[in-house]
């Protein structure tokens, strides 16, 4: 549930900026630890800037807070002031509010990035030598933002050297979260006033440029895989979660057609970290799809930007040879043809993908996300028929969304229920389970049985409910599967085995019965009990259940 209230931009900072200023690291850390287990309840705003909570520790505390006034700041713990409950609740609050956790995280840590080297008060060259540095940053500033005034006649190449320019005070630290947030805020400061257009693509290239500073300077020329520190991928991925957040913003194109050369020189600009991206990374990947998806998608429906798209991406193949991302060279062709409806083609570019790598569950259902959207009936069946095999790994844990498609496509399409068969057996395995609960929901009993038998499932492995809609319709079904279960437990010849079959062969009683073949039975059970009249022990569990005398 989200607050009653949401944060601007300038109030997250000002929140980002009190934390640093009234808690350390320590306190923070600990808070943090009580965010992500989830020890944060009941968290409610009862007035703007107000947020009230319980936070579960040694006992349940309540903590009050007062985002404008910090020294206001209420929790019934032992601590005097500034506690870990208190961070909690912050983070708590900021997770609902969709921002960054870790930039509350690492407040404290990077306000001491940030400070600088005060002069010395007894030293009259020094105070001289920082006076001067700081006209030279003053006038360095204002070249900068005399430039940025000039954005729009810019190309993005050119925006590029600007934020270079921007950022080079900081020096190359080490990548982490406070070297992103000290790129952005000075990025962001040279920022005109701009139209809407140009002040989405002015964010987004500014996530986007200092996302490549975290990635790039690690990659050192490989191409396949590497592995970044865990403070870098905490900072990679809270930029790509802003830049595809900012994405899923509509960008008013319609209303401002002269900047789509910027948009195609972003697609550019995107496109080119992607198809060297390596193979084990997904950052410009992920997002690349989502610029499709929601900007261009929706702002431009002539085809030929498609077909212009799949050119650049056919020939990247010579231009980049060995230092190709075929990964996400073969993802986005896919996506382009499916744009262009060439279904044919993009299920050959996804299968070819699965059969060389690993195709994530997240590049391949938001196909069916477009489909069901545009209300694309005809299209959905064979889409899910196709990639269904990609998703048949135990990695994958979206079954349950794909499958909530297929639903909805057989309230649209019945016909098309042959093929949602045919596409579960051949995700066998891993659709064991939604295969034998489909084959329940859709009453085929006796496919569901044969499926059983053929398994060797055990009949006590389920709960008593799930077969009673077969008793009720198909009782006859059950008795194989009973039959056979009991032989395999009187194998096992020991006390609990004999035990469970006396449960099932008091349950084929009761099935024996309703079929009204109580003769039957008998004859059975007095057979069974001369078979096995050398087991002591299961004589007297059949005693015991009243099954012989």
């Amino acid at each position: 549930m989200k607050p009653t209230y949401t944060m601007d931009d300038m109030q997250w900072h000002m929140l980002i900026q009190n934390v640093a200023q009234h808690f350390n690291d320590l306190t923070i850390k600990r808070g943090f630890q009580y965010f992500k287990q989830g020890f944060v309840h009941q968290l409610t705003m009862p007035a703007d800037g107000r947020i009230e909570a319980v936070v579960e520790g040694n006992e349940y505390y309540s903590v009050r807070l007062n985002l404008e006034s910090f020294s206001d700041n209420h929790c019934n713990c032992p601590v005097p002031s500034n506690c870990k409950h208190m961070i909690a609740t912050l983070l708590e609050y900021a997770n609902l509010q969709e921002r960054s956790v870790h930039a509350l995280v690492n407040a404290s840590s990077a306000a001491t990035f940030k400070q600088v080297v005060k002069p010395s008060p007894h030293a009259a060259s020094s105070r001289l030598a920082v006076q001067n540095a700081d006209i030279q940053k003053a006038e360095a500033s204002a070249k900068l933002k005399a430039q940025a005034s000039q954005l729009t006649t810019l190309t993005i190449s050119e925006w590029y050297d600007l934020f270079e320019e921007c950022i080079a005070p900081l020096g190359m630290k080490i990548p982490n979260a406070p070297y992103a947030q000290s790129a952005l805020a000075s990025i962001f400061t040279i920022k005109p006033q701009l139209s809407p257009v140009m002040e989405q693509l002015f964010g987004f290239h500014a996530h986007l440029f200092v996302l490549t500073k975290l990635v790039k300077p690690l990659q050192q020329g490989h191409q396949t895989n590497f592995y970044m520190g865990f403070q870098t991928q905490i900072a990679a991925d809270d930029i790509q979660e802003l830049m595809i957040l900012s994405l899923t913003k509509e960008l008013p194109l319609k209303a401002e057609p002269e900047r789509l050369p910027h948009v195609t020189e972003t697609l550019a600009q995107l496109r080119t970290h992607m198809l060297r991206e390596p193979q084990n990374l997904n950052y410009f990947l992920d997002v690349y799809i989502q610029i499709w998806l929601h900007w261009v998608r929706p702002n431009l429906t002539d085809t030929e930007i498609y077909k212009t798209e799949l050119q650049y991406l056919q020939s990247a193949k010579d231009e980049l040879g060995a230092s190709l991302s075929r990964l996400s060279w073969m993802l986005a062709q896919s996506w382009m043809h499916f744009y262009l409806s060439e279904d044919q083609q993009a299920w050959a570019m996804l299968h070819a993908a699965d059969a060389a790598f690993i195709v994530h569950a997240d590049h391949v259902l938001p196909f069916l996300k477009i489909l069901q959207s545009t209300g694309q009936w005809s299209r959905m069946s064979p889409w899910l028929y196709e990639i269904g095999p990609l998703l048949s790994s135990h990695r994958n844990n979206n079954l349950h969304d794909y499958w909530m498609y297929w639903e909805e496509s057989l309230q649209h399409l019945p016909e098309a229920e042959v093929s949602m068969w045919a596409t579960l057996v051949r995700m066998l395995p891993y659709t064991e389970k939604i295969y034998e609960e489909k084959l329940l929901a859709h009453n085929k009993w006796q496919q569901w049985m044969d499926y059983q038998l053929s398994r060797g499932r055990e009949p006590l492995d389920y709960r008593v409910g799930v077969f009673q809609p077969i008793e009720k319709n198909a009782p006859e079904l059950m008795l194989p599967f009973y039959h056979q279960a009991v032989e395999r437990y009187i194998v096992q010849k020991n006390r609990d085995s004999y035990k469970q079959a006396v449960k099932l062969l008091k349950r084929l009683s009761k099935l024996y019965k309703k079929l009204k073949q109580e003769a039957r039975f008998e004859q059975f059970i007095t057979v069974f009990s001369n078979r096995y009249s050398r087991l002591r022990a299961l004589q007297e569990e059949l005693r015991k259940g009243k099954l012989i005398p």
